[in-house]
């Protein structure tokens, strides 16, 4: 039995929900898993895994901004975080030095891993989106994202190889050879399954993503839901929390669900509003769902792209929440495709295990 050590970053639940079917593959293997987080990330895997030790595993903050100009404020950050990540490499020797692992498994925390333990790095970005008049700094991107991947055995990628099929567009392929060498996709990776239930829930709205923003949706949304018409959930995203208010006599808004409920609610859901976020994404296409608005959170480069690229394949609309008029952009929505077919989350994990992971746990 081999001991793992999962550290998904905490900066959004994204990260979080898409381990959790690789956590569980390596359970049901007979290995033994110690998921190292903080804050909602840390809350909402405890509750899945409550057999899983757990560590206490602080993130450096998100540079998120209130306001939609993002990419000043990330390009001034840069020395904050290479300072956090010197702080998160001396954490993570702590941890190995007290406790023995086999292999260290980190989603998108570029600190996490060692010289001595197998390593992988969990990504869909292998390059960022910039505004096209910055193109020479995305290329700097990959050359820099590169030189991370050289420190993990294996960059697994949660998207289908690129192609009219990649959920993820450019943001997945590189092309410097260091990092290609190592990349495995994995196809699409998520908590959420297809269960038998009817559609009977007309919109299903989904508010998440790190603050200021995702209370600045929340405010939004609140306020103009009710003008849509039938059954309605409003999820707020909020681990820890259990409260529940009706805005009106078919609108609820629950502060939190556990995974089980969300995945009903989602297989229920006719219509889904939500962030363009990448585990979202692959949420839906896990279900086959064919009916969304998507809003990208405000300077996030990586859903503007995503939604632009939607738009594009003619997959799904997107709106951004400065210029949002709910009514009518559900009426709009309406008139795309829906993600292509694809294999899915049980037949990927198996796959992923067998021809990755088995490596190094067995």
């Amino acid at each position: 039995m081999a001991h793992v050590l999962v550290s998904p970053l905490n900066w959004g639940l994204g990260h979080a929900t898409r381990d959790i079917p690789m956590i569980r593959e390596l359970l049901d293997r007979g290995h033994e898993v110690t998921i190292a987080s903080s804050g909602k990330a840390l809350a909402l895997l405890g509750q899945e895994f409550p057999e899983c030790s757990s560590l206490l595993f602080k993130d450096y903050p998100a540079p998120y901004s209130s306001t939609r100009f993002f990419l000043p404020k990330f390009t001034a950050y840069i020395p904050v975080l290479m300072k956090y990540m010197a702080d998160e490499r001396r954490n993570l020797e702590k941890i190995l030095s007290r406790d023995r692992y086999d292999l260290i498994i980190s989603d998108n925390r570029l600190g996490v891993y060692s010289k001595e333990i197998p390593s992988i790095f969990i990504t869909h970005q292998l390059r960022f989106s910039v505004p096209p008049y910055l193109w020479p700094a995305e290329l700097f991107t990959l050359y820099v994202n590169g030189l991370f991947h050289k420190k993990y055995a294996a960059v697994i990628v949660p998207d289908n190889p690129p192609g009219p099929m990649a959920l993820s567009g450019k943001l997945a392929s590189s092309s410097f050879k260091v990092t290609n060498v190592r990349t495995y996709y994995s196809g699409i990776i998520c908590s959420t399954r297809k269960v038998s239930v009817d559609e009977d829930l007309d919109f299903l709205v989904m508010i998440s993503g790190p603050e200021p923003q995702r209370s600045k949706l929340e405010e939004i949304l609140l306020s103009r839901v009710t003008e849509l018409p039938g059954e309605k959930v409003v999820l707020l995203g909020s681990p820890g929390k259990e409260e529940e208010r009706w805005l009106d006599e078919s609108t609820v808004v629950k502060s939190y669900v556990p995974t089980e409920e969300k995945v009903e609610l989602l297989n229920r859901a006719r219509f889904i509003i939500s962030r363009s976020g990448y585990t979202t994404m692959m949420e839906v296409a896990e279900l086959g769902k064919r009916s969304g608005l998507f809003i990208p959170t405000p300077g996030q480069t990586e859903q503007e792209y995503l939604s632009r690229y939607y738009r594009q394949k003619k997959w799904f609309m997107s709106r951004s929440q400065y210029n949002l008029d709910l009514a009518e952009d559900v009426e709009r929505s309406r008139g795309f495709n829906g993600f292509p077919e694809m294999p899915r989350t049980e037949e990927n994990v198996k796959r992923l295990y067998n021809e990755l992971l088995s490596q190094y746990v067995e």
